[in-house]
């Protein structure tokens, strides 16, 4: 095995040991106890949400944490900030993914993909499917995504989530890990896997039967 390998396993292999130790050591719930005091000071709250955007990649939190809390302490006046934390907290696994996770057939055949369907169309529609977000970034950060694309993208496919969990934290009369886990909405969630399959489900399909055509050495069916 060469030495760039090598140094690419490590790198991926320590992020997820870091990541893993975060989520077994930290809880949200050292976030939500402190709500009241977080909000009582508007200023605070954003430096406090600002900070957990920037850690919240190494705690596996969900995204969907930031739009709550500013949610319950801004009301719908917290979509704007949360939105923009909620696409500034994706970055991080982002890079790491397109660093470290380029190269082999599963990143060979996202790259094929995006090539085909867009950018950011497959981000936005990433990003709509009620998929973990860290879990998004990486598939596009592999996929060799643009950090410019991924950005606007992410905004955009976000919007439906974060408006939720917004929603659900200026609906909340106490904050807690239950009004965070209430912000995934059945029909927000229904509605936003919809959008996602229009977006992409015809590219999906054209792009499977293509692969599998010139897997069996058949002639390439071009796009419509």
């Amino acid at each position: 095995m060469d030495r760039s390998r090598l140094r690419k396993r490590v790198v991926v292999g320590g992020a997820v040991a870091v990541v893993a130790a975060g989520a077994l050591l930290a809880s949200p719930d050292a976030v939500l106890s402190r709500a009241a005091w977080l909000v009582a000071d508007p200023v605070r709250l954003l430096v406090a949400a600002a900070v957990l955007a920037v850690v919240r990649p190494l705690l596996a939190w969900p995204t969907t944490l930031l739009a709550v809390l500013l949610g319950y302490g801004l009301g719908l006046v917290g979509v704007l900030p949360a939105l923009a934390l909620v696409t500034l907290t994706s970055v991080p696994p982002f890079l790491l993914a397109r660093r470290y996770g380029r190269g082999g057939s599963v990143a060979d055949a996202g790259e094929a993909f995006v090539d085909r369907a867009g950018g950011v169309r497959s981000v936005v529609a990433s990003r709509l499917v009620p998929a973990p977000s860290d879990v998004v970034s990486i598939a596009a950060g592999m996929a060799g995504v643009g950090l410019p694309t991924f950005l606007l993208g992410t905004a955009i496919g976000e919007v439906p989530w974060v408006l939720a969990g917004v929603l659900a934290g200026a609906s909340a009369e106490r904050l807690t890990a239950g009004a965070v886990a209430g912000a995934a909405d059945l029909r927000v969630v229904v509605a936003a896997g919809a959008v996602a399959v229009l977006l992409l489900g015809p590219t999906a399909y054209r792009w499977a039967v293509d692969r599998f055509a010139t897997a069996d050495g058949s002639v390439q069916i071009g796009e419509s």
